[in-house]
Order: structure tokens, then sequence, then C-alpha cells
């Protein structure tokens, strides 16, 4: 397990807590570097929404019970926040919510030069995801070859 992945798992079991007793639900957790800062960001939702200080009570919550366990020695910026409309689907309960809605699949490598299909997302596995193309048709991909599936945000 590499330390980014130390720290994401760590900070998942500390927020597990705080966020059950809010009614709160945990999309994600990144640990990442962007120019030379690095991010410690959570991504909450629940019914409704997030609001500004569902994230500020989030946040402070955290911030008390990860201070004796911080295994952080570099400075890093904390960010507390929605996951917004085109969040990534990551995990099986993401997928359960989405069945019968329009997603977007990237690939790592293109399939007949198409890296980016559209369609709906019908069923899911371990190993695959299926999606209903618009001419009808069902199509395939493994979850290993997707570089980023969300919901299909139409104008």
């Amino acid at each position: 397990m590499s330390f980014r992945e130390h720290v994401e798992t760590l900070v998942e079991e500390i927020l597990v807590p705080i966020l059950d007793s809010n009614t709160f639900e945990l999309v994600d957790v990144e640990y990442v570097k962007e120019g030379s800062n690095w991010y410690l960001r959570i991504f909450i939702d629940k019914d409704g929404g997030i609001t500004i200080d569902d994230c500020e009570l989030v946040s402070r919550a955290f911030d008390s019970a990860f201070e004796d366990k911080d295994p952080i020695k570099e400075p890093y910026i904390l960010e507390v926040s929605s996951p917004g409309l085109d969040r990534p689907l990551k995990k099986d309960k993401d997928f359960a919510r989405s069945l019968g809605e329009k997603v977007e699949v990237k690939l790592y490598k293109s399939i007949n030069k198409q890296k980016e299909f559209i369609g709906i997302l019908k069923s899911y596995d371990d190993d695959h995801i299926i999606l209903e193309m618009e001419n009808g048709e069902d199509m395939s991909f493994l979850r290993t070859d997707i570089a980023i599936i969300r919901l299909a945000i139409l104008f």
C-alpha cells in the first residue's frame, strides 16, 4: 500500500463515525499533489445536498479527530466539499444509484478509434459495466479500462 493509499484509508476510518452521526455519505477521499501543494480532499453528500455549514462541521470534527493520528509530515490543504454534478462513479453504491441513468465513459485506450462513450448504465459487476447504447445494443467495458465514468450532463 502506498503512502497516499494509507492516508486515504486512515482518513476514511476517521470520517465514518463523524459522517454516520450526521447522516452524511462519504463519496471520496483524495490525497494528491498539485503543483507544489499537497491537498487532502474529502467529498461528502447527503439527501438534499451539502451546505457550507455541513462542510465546516465535517472539517472541524475531522481536523480534531485526525490531529493525533495524522501521518502527514509535509504541509497540506484540507478541503471538504460536495462532489458536484459531474462526480465520478467509483464505488458499487455509486453504480447502484446510477442504474438506468445516462453515463459518460472515458477509456484509457480507444476501442475502434473511440475513447468516449455515452449510454444508459444497464448493469455492473466487479469486472465490467454494461451500457445500452443509442442504437439499442449493449456494450461491455472492463472496469480496469475505464479512466472515468460519471453521469452525463445534458444541456
